[in-house]
Order: C-alpha cells, then structure tokens, then sequence
C-alpha cells in the first residue's frame, strides 16, 4: 500500500497540484497541534493528544480539501512519538487523495541537504511527501540536491522568498552583490527552475499573505504557497492586492482559522467550505 499511494513520479508535483485546486479548490489547511490548541479541543498536551488532534483532522477533511501543510516543529516536539503520527497521517492524507506540503523549513549543503531531501522527497522515503518547504539562505544553489530529487520524484519545493515576520526584510529586502534583492534572487532562481512548466511548475516560492505589496514579480510559473490567512489578519480579498496577476497560482493556507473550530468534525467540515469558497471566487477556481 505504502509503495503504491507514495509513487509521485507519474506526474510533476505542479501539475498535481493544480489538478487538486481544481477539483477540491485552493484551501490549504495547516496542520499546527500547538499546545494551546490541544486544549481548545480538550486534549492533554502529550503524544496522545498529538495523535488524537491530527487524525481528528484528517478525518474531517482528508477527502475534501485539495492541499495539508502540517508543522514539522509541532510533531518533533514529541520525539519518535511524534514523527510517528507526522507519518502515518501524511500516508492517510495521500490516500485519500489530498496533496501534502510538510513545513519543515530545511536547508543545509551537499551530503546534509541531500540527507534531508532523501527523507522527504525520496518516493518510498517513511515521510515521503508531494512538497517540502526549503530555506534558501546557505545560498540558492545549496538547495540544489532536493531540487534535484524534486525532480527525480515529481516532487515540489516550497522556498523562503518573502516571509511575512518582521525580522525578514532584514535579509530579504537586502541588495545582492549582483544588484536584486536577496528575496528577487529567489524568485529568479525558481522562475528558471519553472521556466519550462506548461502550466504550474513544481517549484515555489513561500509568500506571506499579510507582507505589504511588493515591487518584487511573484510570476515565477510556478504555486506561491500564502500563509497568515485568518487569524493572522489576512484576508482572501486581500491575496490579489498582494499577488496582482500571479494570484491565480497562491495556495492559500490557513490553520486556526479552521482548526478552532474542532473538533466537531462537521464544524471543522463547515469552516473549510467557507474559506475554501472565499478563495475560489478572489482566485477564480
């Protein structure tokens, strides 16, 4: 079962995703088990509760919601415990069909970069994923090995471009040697990547939702993955200010704004439909 449902090769991850948005429409839900969150559903903050919350979530909405994005940071917190139910809930959200971003965040160089691309992005790897959120700042040629398997596997990445905290702009805003700024540089270096895609190439840049509008062209032909939407203050309406005409490629993610409303099921079931519908109209699926 695991071979079958983790063999992403047959197609490129872009055009995956794009056929998921289609069908299911754009919401990606994160998946962040914080402590405080754990309690709101009146779960104890342990490997129990971890494993209560997240298949509680999967449950709800693995077969109706195009694209998951858990928090690598929320599981590890447990150990093995907690890696173990990452695990099995990526292999449940994938059969039922749904796309699966881990949040991860890695980024190192040569046999170490490999090594983190090898657990995520290697088809019968145990937490092999659709996509993996990457950091490019050891330079965006280290990323070069998970750019490599990415491919190999029809995988995705996700790169850090324009992060919505304050202490980004203090290197994303900074002026390269070559003259862009360190987040255009980004950008440029996925728009080449994606630069034969038909439609939606398999490599992407991480956008905040709630970052001012920026000078930078986010047209890189390739998924713009959006978080800070809903009760970090962004809005779906607010996603074209931010994107212009890149907007139909976001991948509009949001957790507590669908999370908060567990663990009812149907009320997990009810928030998703709402945001996903507000994102359907502003993105035009």
């Amino acid at each position: 079962m695991r071979e079958r449902d983790l063999t992403m090769s047959n197609q490129p991850f872009g055009t995956r995703l794009r056929a998921a948005m289609d069908a299911r429409g754009p919401l990606c839900v994160g998946i962040d088990p914080h402590a405080h969150l754990l309690d709101s559903w009146g779960l104890p903050d342990t490997p129990e509760g971890l494993a209560s919350f997240t298949y509680g979530v999967v449950d709800a909405l693995a077969d109706r919601v195009a694209v998951f994005k858990p928090q690598s940071a929320f599981f590890e917190r447990f150990g093995s415990a907690g890696i173990a139910v990452l695990e099995q809930a990526t292999l449940r959200l994938r059969e039922a069909g749904a796309l699966v971003i881990i949040d991860a965040k890695r980024g190192d160089i040569g046999t170490t970069m490999a090594g983190y691309a090898a657990a995520y992005l290697a088809e019968k790897a145990p937490l092999a994923c659709d996509a993996l959120t990457v950091s490019p700042y050891l330079g965006f040629g280290s990323l070069q090995p998970a750019i490599d398997l990415a491919r190999e596997s029809g995988a995705g990445l996700f790169v850090l471009a324009l992060t919505s905290n304050p202490e980004g702009p203090q290197f994303q805003s900074a002026r390269t040697a070559d003259g862009p700024t360190v987040a255009g540089a980004v950008l440029d270096g996925l728009r080449a990547l994606n630069a034969d895609a038909d439609d939606l190439g398999s490599f992407g840049a991480v956008v905040g939702a709630t970052i001012a509008k920026t000078d930078e062209d986010l047209d890189i032909r390739g998924p713009l993955l959006a978080p800070g939407l809903g009760a970090q203050g962004a809005t779906a309406e607010s996603l074209v200010d931010v994107f212009g005409t890149a907007v139909r490629n976001v991948v509009p993610s949001s957790s507590r704004e669908i999370l908060g409303a567990g663990p009812d099921a149907g009320s997990l079931q009810d928030a998703a439909a709402r945001a996903n519908d507000a994102y359907r109209t502003v993105l035009g699926y």
